[in-house]
């Protein structure tokens, strides 16, 4: 598949049947623990085309108990994870930025598909997302601390950076992979895992962002987060609208 791009702003797609084979091969199930999974429900959402208002794909429908086994997830490899260099972790993030370019058309034509938006306005979502990925692999060898004399001068102090532990980010429908990339990428380059939610976007069923990942997009389920999941959680970052549950 080729998508062009042209000086008067317009995309041109070379392969006609690049639609339908790239949502054939697309993930559709949860992404928990380091592998693809059905939802405990057995549920599945509709994604619908915004320009036919045709159903386009399938995708799992993961509730709060798919939610709170992804944070259970990030949380048992919150030990590993924590105790890899900065450099791996630059490596990874590194290699998730070139996989991100590496994808660019795909992913960008899938982020279209589902929301509506231009495909030069994708591609250019598509770099952004990149970017992230690219700039907290490079930060990620730089966490540094800070060695301070005393007040009193009888003593100096040190302080150093640790991660803090599993985070929860709830990601934007309209910038799916960019939001994600830019939530994702700090924590993991600090030695944090994540528990994402992406609803049922698909562009972000593309990448290899996350260490693990749930939905929770019925607010009648119940909480995300209870008091187990709690005590887990270090760190939440959220980008909703008005209709994502509370």
């Amino acid at each position: 598949m080729s998508i062009d791009l042209h000086r008067d702003n317009t995309i041109s797609i070379t392969d006609a049947t690049a639609e339908r084979e790239l949502l054939a091969r697309t993930p559709k199930r949860l992404f928990i623990g380091g592998r693809w999974c059905q939802p405990s429900s057995g549920r599945s959402m509709a994604v619908i085309h915004p320009a036919t208002g045709k159903r386009i794909a399938e995708v799992a429908d993961g509730d709060a108990s798919d939610a709170r086994g992804a944070i259970a997830a990030a949380d048992q490899a919150f030990g590993d994870w924590r105790r890899t260099s900065p450099r791996e972790r630059a490596n990874i993030l590194r290699h998730a930025y070139e996989l991100t370019i590496e994808r660019r058309e795909e992913l960008a034509l899938l982020i279209t598909l589902e929301m509506g938006k231009p495909l030069a306005e994708s591609l250019a979502e598509v770099t952004y997302a990149a970017d992230f990925l690219r700039w907290y692999s490079e930060e990620a060898v730089r966490i540094g601390g800070r060695y301070t004399v005393a007040e009193n001068g009888s003593g100096r102090l040190l302080t150093t950076r640790q991660p803090v532990g599993p985070c929860v980010r709830v990601t934007a429908w309209n910038f799916p992979l960019a939001m994600g990339a830019r939530k994702i990428a700090p924590a993991l380059a600090a030695g944090c895992t994540v528990a994402d939610e992406f609803a049922q976007r698909l562009a972000a069923r593309m990448s290899s962002l996350t260490v693990a990942r749930g939905t929770d997009p019925a607010a009648e389920v119940g909480p995300l987060i209870n008091e187990n999941q709690r005590a887990r959680v270090q760190g939440c970052a959220m980008t909703r609208s008005a209709v994502a549950p509370q």
